[in-house]
């Protein structure tokens, strides 16, 4: 296959929106498979962002692929609802199967945005209460509803619709005194956030919902302890607050179990998941228990492509590829292996500063060495080194500081070896370039 790649890409901006066209690194491809990609220049790269964490079990895996052109020879679009197939039942079934606690029952959607305001949409109905409440630093999508929620940027909330929602802070040990248990002290602040809320800003019978990530995505990779979930679990179940995890990123493995939910221990009424669902097939979710969906009735909420069969049909698959090829205990030993490996790396490189992980989601934080501060610009200098280097990396957090690794679940011991090698080879380039322009 030959491609003329030069001048489309050369000249993409033309006719995509910018807001789609420009992200980083925007590396021109032609095919993908297994952990790699294959760029339009000739070049082998090894992937470890895995679609921004949604081809959790390889690219083009054949499994998916085969089930793709299957679903392709009976239906190629639902609507489900105007008429029913087996691929979305056989799907439900499968899900309720290894969702945490009570959670059986499902609104099926395309993206991960769907699956939030999905989730909001339920939570006021089934309430009938007006208010969200969602957590600084978490990011919940790009529509009117979601982004109401978002806080991980200010940049994605501009022109924020007035929809009833306030915030509280995330799990922050950083501002812990000195010689204090840090876990104590976020489940105090916790506490202490929530009764300053219900006394200053709303009452606690006006809230649906609390909202979070499980472990931050877009806002810096932040892993809470289990403890402060468990908190906010208890909280919810003081005053009637639903609880909603948003699993879009989280789910399907990336934390070393299916959900998050079951890595910490803590069971919410309502999820969102997205994204590895089915490895790059448009497919989301809004799930709760099937006595939470009944006071949802029909036409209160609705769908043209939810559901698609083909998308069900891949999403079939990945469950059979995650239970066959042991994935979930793959995260888990690799995920440990990578942070283990960087914490050595780290040694050796001072804009290093914290390494984040759980299971296959990992955020390696980069700093200015002189002040410790976050530097974002030296994250994506040396980005553009590891990709020169032949591994792409994607980046989080508030100053873009968080370096986001995240390969497919699929992926070997020597790979994450080969990717880290490079990355220490891009770490050294920078230190030696920081070094040169400082004399």
């Amino acid at each position: 296959m030959t491609f003329s790649w030069k001048h489309k890409y050369d000249n993409m901006g033309d006719r995509l929106a910018p807001s789609m066209a420009k992200d980083h690194p925007n590396l021109p491809v032609v095919k993908e498979e297994g952990c790699y990609y294959y760029g339009a220049d000739g070049k082998t790269y090894l992937d470890f962002t895995s679609g921004i964490a949604t081809t959790n079990v390889g690219h083009r895996h054949p499994k998916v692929v085969d089930a793709i052109k299957r679903g392709a020879d009976h239906l190629a679009h639902g609507p489900s609802g105007v008429i029913m197939y087996d691929s979305i039942l056989t799907l439900a079934d499968r899900l309720a199967d290894v969702m945490p606690g009570e959670i059986d029952c499902f609104f099926f959607s395309n993206s991960g945005t769907e699956a939030i305001e999905g989730a909001m949409k339920l939570a006021r109905h089934v309430t009938e209460r007006p208010y969200i409440v969602s957590f600084t630093g978490c990011f919940h999508g790009r529509s009117q509803g979601a982004m109401s929620v978002s806080t991980s940027k200010a940049k994605y909330r501009k022109f924020q619709p007035h929809t009833g929602t306030f915030q509280v802070p995330f799990a922050d040990s950083s501002s812990c005194p000195e010689g204090a248990d840090p876990e104590a002290y976020v489940i105090d602040k916790l506490e202490h956030d929530f009764d300053q809320l219900l006394k200053h800003q709303v009452t606690a019978d006006e809230v649906a919902a609390v909202i979070l990530e499980p472990v931050l995505g877009e806002g810096g990779y932040i892993i809470p302890p289990a403890s402060w979930l468990k908190k906010v679990r208890e909280i919810c179940d003081r005053y009637g607050f639903l609880l909603i995890f948003d699993e879009v990123q989280t789910g399907f493995g990336r934390t070393g179990e299916m959900f998050a939910a079951q890595t910490f221990g803590v069971e919410p009424d309502i999820m969102a998941i997205a994204k590895g669902i089915a490895n790059g097939m448009p497919l989301s979710a809004t799930a709760a228990p099937k006595a939470l969906m009944e006071k949802w009735p029909m036409g209160s909420h609705g769908t043209t492509f939810g559901g698609n069969p083909i998308a069900c049909e891949a999403a079939l698959a990945v469950l059979d590829v995650i239970e066959e090829e042991h994935l979930l205990e793959n995260s888990r030993t690799l995920g440990s292996y990578a942070k283990k490996r960087l914490e050595e790396i780290k040694e050796s490189h001072s804009c290093i500063g914290k390494i984040r992980g759980e299971g296959l989601m990992i955020g390696i934080e980069i700093v200015d060495p002189e002040t410790g501060l976050p530097d974002g610009d030296a994250m994506f200098s040396i980005l553009d080194t590891a990709l020169e280097n032949g591994v792409l990396f994607y980046f989080c957090g508030n100053a873009s500081e968080v370096i986001r690794m995240i390969p497919p679940l699929t992926v070997t011991k020597e790979q994450i070896d080969e990717g880290l090698d490079m990355l220490e080879k891009a770490l050294s380039v920078h230190e030696e370039s920081q070094t040169k322009a400082s004399v």
